[in-house]
């Protein structure tokens, strides 16, 4: 058990620090994500090198770096436990990843792949509930942060309290903490909506 565990956080971590928006940056020709924009190597950067397919690339394989280790647990057999330590070591990696200098992105779309992979009913929740607050406020940062916290409670209330629910707990905090400039920006009323275009 112990070593299953051992080999289900290390596995998932060092899947997780893959960073796709710069792997994939690297392999069609363009800038480094952290080189630009906002710094974050993730998804929503890399669209800003005017590249839609570097972008979709990158949150596919993003999403799967977090759904493939819970996955694979499964598949083997192995307990709730060890398959929820394995999806939170994955985002863990993406958020400081080892192979590029612990620059990691804010984890919205590993987040994302690890609910998927847990529950699929909780993650189709989950993404409803990113949708619907995107739809009605335009803020992508905003959804995020609020269906991340939406996806522990939600775990609990249908499903139960179970291992899957404190590495959710433990993912939301991390991912809240990581969009801390778009909060204060938020707060400001200064963070970017969903199809408007930032003032000058």
């Amino acid at each position: 058990m112990h070593v299953n565990l051992l080999l289900a956080l290390v596995g998932g971590y060092l899947l997780g620090s893959l960073s796709f928006a710069v792997i994939t940056s690297r392999l069609m020709g363009l800038a480094d994500p952290r080189t630009y924009g906002s710094g974050n190597p993730g998804a929503t950067n890399v669209l800003r090198s005017g590249s839609k397919k570097a972008a979709l690339l990158t949150l596919a394989f993003d999403a799967l770096k977090g759904f493939v280790p819970v996955w694979l647990c499964a598949l083997l057999g192995q307990t709730e436990m060890v398959a929820a330590a394995a999806g939170l070591a994955a985002f863990v990696g993406h958020l400081w990843p080892v192979f590029f200098r612990f620059q990691g992105g804010k984890g919205v779309a590993t987040a994302a792949g690890v609910v998927f992979g847990l529950n699929p009913m909780l993650g189709v929740a989950v993404l409803a509930s990113f949708a619907l607050i995107v739809a009605f406020s335009r803020y992508v940062s905003l959804a995020s942060m609020v269906a991340a916290c939406f996806a522990p409670f939600f775990q609990a209330l249908i499903w139960g309290l179970s291992p899957a629910v404190w590495a959710l707990l433990a993912m939301a905090a991390l991912l809240v903490w990581r969009h801390q400039a778009n909060i204060e920006r938020l707060l400001a009323g200064t963070e970017s909506q969903l199809g408007k275009k930032k003032a000058p």
